[in-house]
């Protein structure tokens, strides 16, 4: 995460961030490919950034648009060595796009997820793009590096409740002179976790399948009954495991489920976090508790490595990316494994950090008006589709019409992963954003270590998290 705003930092990484643009492999790289059927200056440079958002039309608009990427996109098709299934690049998207906009041209900068933020960071700040992708949106709202959206949503009359519910009030910021969180961008990945369990496990040790909302108290139940011996094979199975990395979301998520929320506030300044409350630490001893039905490596991720394959020794997994729903299709187990919800709060129906990435525009952006007809794109069905067929590995659809889409329909455990996303923590956990993510994972890595009492971790990582609050205000 971007932790230092001095002017040294963001020179320096200035000079970094164009050295890496300057390579020519690979996909973390910049794109910048024109259409072949556009000669060069074709398209001139667009000068329309009027003040008024949405004024001008597509035979209008006009000149290049940068589009900025983060994960494993690639401009050309490209083969999964595993599978042999070939994806479509995202020049599909880029010849879509020039097709609706005729006088545009889309140039692409791919990077991978290395130092994302600092990159996006540096990016915004000078200006090398029009639209970005930024999971990492609060740090740069609240510098006021992206342009708000809230104007060209009322000028266009734009329909937010095309999206599946949450998707839009997930990614809220707030700017260096909002009162409350708006609109800076609009969300085109999704993504969530899903508890998985192994129906094949369940039926060896004669236990009763998990609801499709289960409790913490029926996880851990049915997780004690399925550690040892399996009665059927002889071999040993453990209860459930979870993503050693994740602990802290698994933490708060079951924190959620007690009644318990993160805290309160956006910004750094007036920001109040509950990591001691009492739900928090009940949490805590939950997971250790949990901990007793895992396999001993797994706050390393070990242990649980045949988790979706035929050999699996694992019940549950508290944590799974919806990319399961692949593994199982390559792996031949469609059949064994079944997703279910996530932990929530009861009264508020919300549980799990929300995650994805939006689109968003750059306060420096010279071509406001077509970079926002990019993030309109972005929600069509013609773009998610594309990023439902061929991008699956890492996104998930963000709107509800994806629900009745053949494709969509043939996965059987998609109806529980958009549930999910529908239920996503919203507005996201701020907290996230900087230190006091990795303050609250450290303790709660030190409490399933043994080396803190619950009590003792959670209050420390209040106290730890409070004095960093303190030194942003």
């Amino acid at each position: 995460m971007f932790k230092g705003k001095s002017r040294f930092s963001a020179i320096a990484l200035f000079f970094i961030f164009m050295t890496i643009l300057s390579a020519c492999s690979g996909t973390n790289n910049v794109d910048t490919s024109a259409s072949n059927n556009k000669s060069a200056g074709s398209a001139p440079e667009s000068q329309n950034s009027s003040s008024e958002p949405g004024t001008s039309s597509k035979r209008e608009l006009s000149g290049t648009l940068k589009v900025q990427l983060i994960g494993s996109f690639s401009l050309e098709d490209t083969t999964d060595p595993v599978t042999g299934v070939t994806s479509k690049g995202v020049h599909v998207l880029k010849e879509e796009f020039e097709k609706q906009y005729p006088g545009v041209t889309v140039e692409f900068v791919l990077m991978g997820w290395d130092s994302y933020n600092e990159k996006t960071q540096t990016m915004l700040q000078s200006g090398a793009a029009d639209v970005y992708q930024v999971p990492g949106i609060a740090a740069f709202a609240e510098q006021g590096l992206l342009e708000p959206l809230q104007p060209y949503i009322e000028k266009d009359k734009f329909d937010l409740g095309i999206y599946l519910n949450g998707q839009v009030d997930g990614w809220r910021a707030m700017g260096p002179n909002d009162q409350e969180p708006e609109i800076y961008s609009l969300p085109f990945i999704g993504d969530a976790r899903v508890l998985v369990y192994d129906k094949q496990l369940f039926d060896d040790w004669g236990v009763e399948y998990l609801s499709e909302s289960p409790t913490i108290d029926e996880v851990l139940e049915k997780a004690a009954k399925m550690t040892g011996n399996n009665p059927k094979t002889g071999a040993q199975n453990y209860g459930l495991t979870f993503n050693g990395k994740d602990a802290a979301d698994t933490v708060m998520n079951v924190n959620e489920s007690l009644g318990g929320q993160w805290g309160t506030g956006f910004l750094w300044k007036g920001m109040k976090v509950e990591f001691d409350s009492p739900t928090m630490i009940e949490a805590a001893e939950w997971l250790k508790e949990a901990g007793k039905y895992a396999p001993e490596g797994v706050l390393v991720d070990q242990g649980s490595e045949n988790f979706l394959k035929d050999n699996n020794n694992v019940a549950i997994n508290l944590r799974v990316a919806p990319g399961f729903i692949d593994s199982i299709k390559t792996f031949g187990t469609q059949d064994r494994y079944q997703a279910t919800l996530l932990f929530k709060h009861s009264e508020k129906g919300m549980g799990g950090m929300f995650a994805g990435s939006p689109f968003a525009i750059g306060t420096t952006s010279q071509n406001k008006d077509l970079a926002w007809e990019w993030l309109k794109f972005s929600g069509s069905e013609v773009f998610q589709k594309y990023m439902w067929e061929e991008q699956r590995s890492q996104s998930m659809p963000v709107l509800k019409a994806a629900a009745d889409w053949e494709s969509v329909k043939a996965e059987p455990q998609m109806d529980i992963i958009l549930k999910q996303m529908s239920q996503l923590w919203a507005p996201r956990y701020p907290y996230r954003s900087g230190q006091p993510r990795y303050i609250l994972s450290e303790n709660v890595e030190r409490i399933l270590l043994g080396e803190l009492s619950p009590a003792v971790g959670m209050k420390r990582a209040q106290e730890e998290t409070e004095r960093w609050l303190e030194g942003q205000q």
